[in-house]
């Protein structure tokens, strides 16, 4: 296949490499041995070689053109030396070689010399036809045929010929050939090397700079990165070099008269020229690679600065804007010691932020010195910073001034209102009897004067001085209160001057001595603790005093010169009594300002440090997103008190005795304290798990707490408790004021919050309940309970078990529902170790009734259900604990029949006759049906007569589905459970509370007509409705859910009263119209009278306990 011009253009063009024909080479049919002539040109030699002909012509050519382009260019030009050995050849073989080496070889020609074949015949032969075809063989060079070696000599000195032509140069083939590729392979390698070298430069010479540390840094380490790999592959290239030199230059060292030919010298000549090129390449590189470095790197400064500029920067804008904020300069010492504290706490945290500020604007002189290439752009940022450094260190300066110039006001305010209080104190403290004689009066005196000499350094002297030194931080605030202090001053003051002269007057008369007689607490007069309002703003100072000064002098005017009356004694009392106030008073504010400093110091050194990105490598994995559940909602907490209920308490600080309004007014956020105290227990858990995490330790150190975080997350609960002790104090001294229903109400309120935070502590560990226990309404009780059963139903077994063995139980009473729960103890310490209640079922209130007595017991009562078929009786801890529960358990079954009265009193009303109307069969059982239902359940059982107390409906509401928020109540209990417990001998009896009282026959039944009562009753139905004892009333008729409509004949007046109450009031009071002994035996032997409601109540049947009083 013909090749096209343009391959073979592009193959001229292209050098050959002793690696590209080095399988041509190794033919050895022509090299070049290094010899020279006797001009220098170089010897080419064609050693006898059969297969000749059989070359192919382009690899003929190849290494001939390759051989020619060895030498140097100036040897090359002179032109070559063949010889052609054909000693062993045909003369034929000769012709036909010399031709074609005449029309291939490509350099200039000197000299050809033809060893001719040595046979008799061929050599006769070659003379012949040379002599014939010299025409034929002409060449541009002559041509020499030789006879003999010691010929050819005689052209080429025998030390340049190889010793196959008699010579002595020292020659191999394979070591020239391995030469030469090592050598032109070096030279490839400095090549690509320069050229890398050449590429790589000007791509960092192009390369932008990057605006980021990241990315520049990221630069710097890519470019180092080539950058060592080039200097790598230089020093590979220069050991290669090394390696090739040392070879070419051996036999010199290991033999220096050795002589190198001058191919080889040439060969020494390029290694050495190919090794410097690579070193003045290596130079060149290195010096521009450390401009280029030097100029990344300060990219790199330069960006880092920049970026810590901007971090620094906006470090000292917050920082500014948090020593804004300390604008306040306290309303008490204790305030601005603590706004001190936070401003040096701020100082401290804040210096690492100035200080790191300080040294980057310091920065700019080694920026100067550097030559950095961006200099201007970094002078005026560190200019900057020193400018906003310098800035806030003067502010805070001027702000720890202002403090402590507060703090000096505030010292005065405190020593004035201290020795005023002792002033008080010293007035209340004198006793009036040891008064009344010239020596006590003159003693008491003396005291006084003592004391007001001790007002020199204590007590304010002027007003507008003051006015003016502290007129910088004087607000609005600070100077009522200054005022207010000027003002309890003077009346103070006032006192001691009327009492100075009360006492002068006993002590300059000589008066007849009377006894005195120590005042009875109940005889003390209503103290006039009345103020014209509330809020401190609306109330000035002076008007209150001005009213103590009132009520002072009416108090005094009842005196007599010698202190005889009461009055006297009482007003030196009630002063005792305001000292105390003021104490108490004193105590909740300063103890409520020391809350509020509490919370703020662990929201900000502890929940804020959470999110703190400085400090996120020292929390571990597992806390991390945590915060809310290790502090609930402390934050909602300390929002309310710092912005809320503070400053409301302080503004009852001049009248301690209405503080009570300021509970009640705050009470429904009070409820926040609940939600807390529920997560109380998963904070106490994960604190436990991360308690030595070096993060909380690092910020206990920080704030310079004893303590450890947990003693901080009790502060809202020991708080919460505190608030009921102080206002128990409170009121233990404002018995007389105004102000004490307040303070009654605040304090039950209160500890109705506490009660219903343990409540909710309680309900929050129920387990096992199907329904949301929020649609059982509020959770009015809790407690822990011995639980009997006595169904009717049932099995056999089961139900005499439980007749004999109480069940552990803990119950929970809600508007809706009843809840039986078995209480679990958990292994664990604190909170861990809180129990848990398993839900075993529940009773829907709706269908509940109550028997409130028990025989044998004071501790027991009965929960019944559905009608009596399911009867729990339940035995209380105490009977204070059982009378609590069925109160509570009577008001909620009181309201469910207030609510069914009122849908259907429209029906009772239109019933006039004496016995109820038939009902039809869709309502609910009759009192009748009832009654021969319940004569039965009483014949089965063989018992006596149930408890007067109980009553209920014959119908029993269906139970919800399970899960739907009911669970059946019998079933749900099995024989396992019911024999936990302790045992005890003692059966339950079901015996009426009116057998108890001595009752044993049938029971007289309520007709209408008229009676005489026996005993007040003031607890009916219409509160306007009373009958006295002696009073003679009139049944009219019987209405539903047992009640009677009676006439008050005496009075005239008339209401509704219902019928077991009827039967006491009556007692043994006949009427024409009672039943005899025959007929009552045919009523109800239940005298709970069973109440039946209509559709409208909205429930199917309801049973409701005796609602007697």
């Amino acid at each position: 296949m013909e090749q096209s011009s343009d391959e073979i253009m592009h193959q001229d063009i292209i050098p050959l490499y002793a690696a590209d024909i080095q399988d041509q080479l190794k033919k050895q049919f022509a090299y070049l041995s290094g010899g020279r002539g006797g001009d220098g040109c170089p010897v080419i030699t064609f050693p006898d070689y059969p297969a000749f002909s059989e070359i192919p012509e382009k690899e003929f050519q190849n290494v001939l053109t390759y051989l020619t382009s060895i030498p140097s260019l100036r040897d090359a030009g002179i032109g070559f030396i063949l010889v052609i050995d054909r000693r062993q050849d045909k003369w034929t073989s000769v012709k036909a070689s010399i031709l074609r080496i005449a029309a291939s070889f490509p350099g200039n020609l000197q000299l050809v010399l033809v060893l001719r074949p040595t046979g008799f015949f061929h050599r006769a032969l070659s003379d012949i036809a040379f002599r014939f075809n010299r025409d034929e063989l002409k060449m541009k060079v002559p041509i020499i045929m030789l006879g003999s070696v010691s010929e050819l000599q005689g052209y080429i000195d025998k030390t340049q010929l190889t010793e196959d032509l008699g010579g002595t140069l020292d020659y191999c083939h394979n070591r020239w050939l391995s030469r030469r590729t090592a050598i032109e392979g070096f030279a490839q390698k400095v090549k690509q090397t320069a050229q890398i070298l050449q590429s790589f430069g000007t791509e960092l010479a192009e390369t932008e700079l990057p605006n980021d540390v990241q990315s520049t840094s990221s630069l710097l380490a890519t470019h180092t990165e080539k950058k060592d790999k080039m200097k790598e592959d230089i020093r590979v290239a220069v050991e290669q070099g090394d390696d090739i030199l040392g070879s070419i230059t051996k036999p010199v060292t290991e033999n220096p008269e050795y002589k190198l030919n001058q191919d080889q010298l040439d060969n020494q000549t390029t290694v050495e020229r190919l090794l410097a090129q690579l070193h003045e390449t290596e130079t060149a590189f290195d010096e521009f690679w450390i401009k280029h470095q030097q100029k990344l790197e300060q990219c790199l400064r330069l960006r880092n600065f920049e970026q810590d500029f901007r971090e620094v920067k906006a470090a000292l804008d917050i920082v500014s804007e948090r020593l804004s904020a300390f604008t306040d300069v306290g309303n008490s010492r204790s305030h601005v010691e603590h706004i001190l504290k936070d401003l040096a706490n701020f100082e401290e945290k804040s210096h690492e932020t100035v200080a790191k500020a300080r040294m980057l604007a310091s920065e700019r002189d080694a920026f100067i010195q550097s030559n950095h290439y961006a200099v201007d752009s970094i002078i005026p940022k560190c200019s900057e910073l020193h400018h906003l450094c310098d800035a806030f260190t003067t502010e805070t300066e001027r702000r720890r001034n202002l403090l402590n110039k507060s703090l000096e006001l505030h010292d005065l305010l405190e020593k004035s209102m201290k020795w005023c209080d002792e002033g008080i104190y010293l007035l209340a403290s004198q006793p009036v009897d040891k008064c009344q004689s010239q020596d006590g009066a003159e003693s008491a005196l003396q005291e006084i004067e003592k004391f007001l000499d001790t007002g020199a350094g204590n007590k304010i002297k002027e007003l507008n001085k003051i006015y003016r030194e502290y007129a910088h931080i004087l607000n609005e605030d600070l100077k009522d209160h200054v005022q207010k202090v000027f003002q309890k001053q003077e009346s103070m003051e006032e006192m001691f001057q009327k009492r100075q002269v009360s006492l002068k007057k006993l002590a300059a008369k000589q008066t007849r001595p009377v006894q005195p007689v120590a005042p009875r607490p109940e005889a003390f007069v209503k103290s006039p603790c009345t103020s014209p309002g509330l809020q401190r703003e609306n109330v000035s100072n002076s008007e209150s005093s001005a009213l103590r000064r009132v009520n002072y002098r009416k108090a005094k005017s009842d005196v007599t010169e010698l202190h005889q009356s009461r009055g006297g004694s009482t007003m030196d009392d009630e002063e005792n009594l305001a000292v105390l106030r003021q104490h108490v008073m004193n105590e909740l504010i300063e103890t409520e300002r020391a809350y509020v400093e509490e919370l703020l110091c662990v929201l900000e050194g502890y929940a804020a440090e959470m999110d703190n990105p400085l400090m996120a490598h020292l929390i571990s994995p597992e806390l991390q997103n945590k915060k809310d559940i290790l502090f609930g909602n402390m934050e909602e907490i300390y929002h309310f008190h710092n912005r809320i209920f503070l400053r409301e308490l302080e503004t009852y600080i001049e009248y301690p005795e209405l503080v009570g309004r300021c509970f009640l007014d705050q009470m429904e956020d009070f409820q926040i304290y609940e939600k807390y105290c529920q997560n109380k227990p998963r904070s106490e858990s994960l604190w436990r798990q991360f308690s030595d995490s070096v993060f909380f330790q690092e910020c206990q150190r920080k704030l310079d707490h004893k303590l450890s975080l947990d003693s901080y997350l009790l502060k809202p609960v020991q708080r919460i408790t505190k608030y009921q002790l102080l206002l128990k104090e409170m009121l233990k001294y404002s018995k007389n004021c105004e102000g004490a229903e307040d303070l009654q109400e605040a304090l039950t309120s209160i500890l109705g919050i506490l009660k219903a935070v343990n409540d909710s502590m309680h309900q929050i560990a129920i387990t096992g309940y199907d329904g949301n226990l929020n649609e059982l309404g509020k959770l009015l009780m809790q407690g822990s309970f011995n639980v009997w059963t006595d169904h009717k139903k049932g099995h056999t077994k089961v139900k005499d078990l439980a007749r004999f063995k109480p069940m552990q139980r803990h119950l929970f009473l809600h508007e809706k529902a009843v809840l039986f729960c078995k209480k679990r103890e958990e292994n664990g310490e604190g909170y861990e170790k809180a129990p848990s209640y398993s839900y075993k079922h529940s009773l829907n209130m709706a269908a509940v009734g109550i028997t409130e007595n028990v025989k044998g017991d004071a501790k027991k009562f009965e929960i019944w259900y559905n009608a009596r078929e399911e009867v729990y009786i339940i035995q209380a801890p105490t009977p204070e604990v059982k009378a609590t529960w069925v109160n509570e358990i009577r008001k909620v079954l009181t309201s469910q029949l207030q609510a069914c009265r009122e849908a259907s009193q429209h029906r009772t009303l239109e019933q006039t006759q004496s016995l109820p109307l038939p009902l039809p069969a869709s309502s609910c059982a009759s009192p009748s049906r009832n009654h021969i239902r319940n004569t039965k359940k009483m014949e089965e059982k063989k018992a006596d007569l149930p408890s007067v107390e109980g009553c209920g409906t014959t119908a029993a509401p269906k139970y919800p589905e399970k899960g739907k928020g009911w669970a059946k109540p019998s079933q749900s209990l099995d024989a396992s459970e019911e024999n936990d417990g302790w045992s005890s001998a003692e059966e339950p009896l079901n015996s009426s509370d009116a057998e108890e009282e001595g009752g044993g026959g049938g029971e007289m039944k309520l007709t209408p007509g008229k009676y005489t009562v026996v005993t007040d009753y003031d607890k009916g139905v219409s509160e306007e409705f009373t009958v006295k004892s002696g009073d003679l009333v009139q049944l009219i008729r019987e209405g539903e859910d047992g009640l009677w409509f009676v006439k008050n004949l005496s009075s005239g007046r008339e209401g509704w009263i219902p019928a077991n109450n009827l039967l006491m009031l009556i007692g043994n009071s006949k009427s024409a119209q009672s039943l005899s002994s025959s007929e009552s035996g045919t009523a109800s032997s239940n005298l709970s009278t069973s109440s039946s409601c209509s559709d409208s109540c909205n429930v199917s049947s309801t049973s409701f306990s005796d609602i007697k009083g």
